[in-house]
């Protein structure tokens, strides 16, 4: 069921002469327009706050950009199971296909779209040259948490002491988040030291207006920067259900493969901006840091709220995500990181698991 507005408006268009498709079309570029201009906005605003505050790369992409741009794919899954349809389990199937699709697009398309977008400037076997022990650290955790949550799904919630244990396991996730926060921020100082300070690129764009540069100037446009972000992100996922209904899709299978391209597109734009400007500490940690917030948060909800059992779709994800971390965090190990590994390897993983769940 669509919301009561969207789905007024689906109808008044459908009886104004059949326009309906190409309204939905020219509002989905809308919002995609939207979301680019508030990804412009936004990193802008986190580049000076991170200058201003004397904090490392590391801490302003894997934490503050992280989580910031993590806010709309946050909300899908807790609207869907609070405030979603009169079916409890279509609500659950979209809280579930979120929370696990989100980390997936991110470890998977997210990094080959990156990968992709500096292809003519860097070659194929160009270097990627991200801080690696905070890279590391991200996938570390990553890894750690998303196989617990993996785990959980092994769990059955009966009898009582399986579903306790359960809860035990969603409040770790918490726990493990909070940890990692503790831990990004305290190695901070030491690589600020080291050349890893976040450095502007260019002015802040309301001080270019005439505003002064103001830590509240600051403020507000990253205020008008993630506003605009978690509007254009609602308004695109809205846009897109309108097409995944007339396709005629599952649930869970909408919210796997649609709602998570929607909602990633900040990190995969803003990610794109950082690494077309030689910043790849902040593209990799706007990536990783929210596949950590991704990999903690949202699956102890999941863990905490839905039924959150084994299904082929959710499995199949699971799986491809953690091999897409894993490969990462191995190559980063064995000696670096290329643009074809992210471009190629990683870009095949999203395929792969596409061929799994349409075929």
């Amino acid at each position: 069921m669509l919301p009561v507005g969207i789905a007024a408006r689906h109808d008044g268009l459908k009886s104004a002469g059949g326009t309906v498709d190409v309204m939905i079309y020219v509002e989905l570029v809308g919002m995609l327009l939207v979301i680019l201009l508030a990804a412009e906005i936004f990193t802008n605003a986190l580049e000076h706050l991170g200058e201003k505050l004397k904090i490392s790369e590391g801490v302003t992409g894997s934490l503050f950009a992280a989580v910031g741009t993590a806010m709309p794919e946050s909300m899908v899954p807790i609207l869907a199971i609070f405030a979603g349809t009169e079916h409890a389990d279509v609500n659950e199937e979209i809280g579930v296909g979120a929370i696990i699709g989100a980390p997936l697009m991110l470890s998977t398309l997210s990094l080959c779209l990156m990968g992709w977008s500096v292809v003519r400037q860097r070659g194929f076997k160009g270097g990627l040259t991200p801080e690696k022990t905070g890279l590391e650290r991200d996938l570390n955790f990553f890894l750690l948490a998303f196989g617990m949550a993996a785990g959980a799904l092994f769990i059955p919630r009966e009898p009582q002491y399986f579903l306790t244990l359960k809860v035990v396991l969603g409040m770790t996730l918490v726990l493990v988040y909070f940890v990692y926060v503790m831990l990004t921020l305290r190695v901070s100082a030491q690589l600020v030291m080291d050349g890893h300070g976040t450095q502007a690129h260019t002015d802040m764009y309301l001080c270019r207006l005439g505003l002064p540069d103001h830590m509240l100037v600051l403020l507000i446009q990253i205020a008008i920067g993630l506003g605009l972000l978690v509007a254009g992100a609602e308004g695109f996922i809205h846009n897109v259900d309108d097409v995944a209904r007339e396709i005629g899709i599952s649930a869970l299978l909408l919210s796997l493969l649609i709602i998570p391209i929607a909602t990633e597109l900040p990190e995969k734009v803003n990610s794109i901006l950082w690494i077309r400007r030689n910043k790849d500490t902040l593209a990799f940690g706007n990536i990783t840091g929210a596949m950590v917030f991704q990999g903690t948060i949202l699956p102890a909800i999941g863990i905490l709220l839905t039924p959150w059992d084994l299904r082929l779709e959710v499995f199949t994800g699971v799986l491809v995500t953690f091999v897409a971390a894993l490969w990462l965090r191995l190559a980063v190990r064995v000696g670096g990181l290329y643009v074809w590994q992210l471009a190629i390897v990683n870009g095949s993983l999203y395929v792969a698991y596409l061929i799994a769940v349409l075929a």
